[in-house]
């Protein structure tokens, strides 16, 4: 019996902070083996801990812009005085191994991705199941992150914003109970992995088929 294999997706997940995209993504982390989490290149400096590859990869301006230049960033932006970006390689190298590489960006980013990569893209915007409750879940987080009322303030000023891009996405998720967040963000890798055009060598293998009858 042969076993088609599969190119991987690009999954995206954006949401106003404090809509549960982190927790999501980390359950799909830890519920695929061959799920991964793409790796950004940032400008700014490393932080005492933060591991060269693992947490970014480290770079100064010159080399970001040379990057840039050439086509090796499939999005990127300024924040602040610090240039961050996704490199191109290691992704379509995850890609081509038939890895689905997760992705926790903006919609800045997501329009960017869509632009490089369309056929491999998929975006999910998570939202909360109400204004009250997005307020809720970022005081009940501002006790361990210790955030002032004007950062709770300007967050959710922020939400604003970002919730209108909701309909540039592909699917929305209203997290009301995250367990079924989780449960509906896998039902959409499921399905989209076996998209007809995700599968590597499907006409010859249906051309087999049909020389066997």
């Amino acid at each position: 019996m042969s076993t088609l294999q599969r190119r991987g997706l690009m999954y995206v997940l954006s949401s106003p902070s404090g809509a549960g995209k982190t927790t999501i993504t980390r359950a799909l982390l830890k519920n695929n083996s061959d799920v991964t989490i793409s790796i950004s290149t940032t400008t700014r400096p490393r932080r005492a801990g933060e591991v060269q590859g693992q947490d970014y990869y480290f770079v100064n301006k010159d080399e970001f812009r040379d990057m840039a230049d050439n086509g090796e960033m499939l999005e990127r932006a300024k924040v602040f005085d610090h240039y961050y970006g996704t490199p191109r390689q290691p992704v379509e190298q995850s890609l081509s191994e038939g890895k689905d590489v997760l992705f926790d960006i903006d919609w800045q980013g997501t329009q960017q991705l869509s632009e490089m990569s369309p056929d491999d893209l998929v975006t999910v915007f998570v939202l909360p199941p109400s204004r009250s409750e997005l307020e809720k879940r970022l005081r009940n987080r501002s006790r361990d992150t210790k955030e002032t009322e004007e950062q709770i303030r300007g967050r959710m000023a922020k939400a604003a914003d970002e919730m209108s891009h909701y309909s540039e996405y592909d699917y929305v998720i209203i997290n009301t109970d995250i367990d079924d967040a989780i449960a509906k963000a896998q039902l959409i890798l499921n399905a989209e992995r076996i998209k007809r055009r995700r599968a590597v060598g499907l006409s010859d293998f249906v051309r087999g088929l049909k020389e066997g009858l």
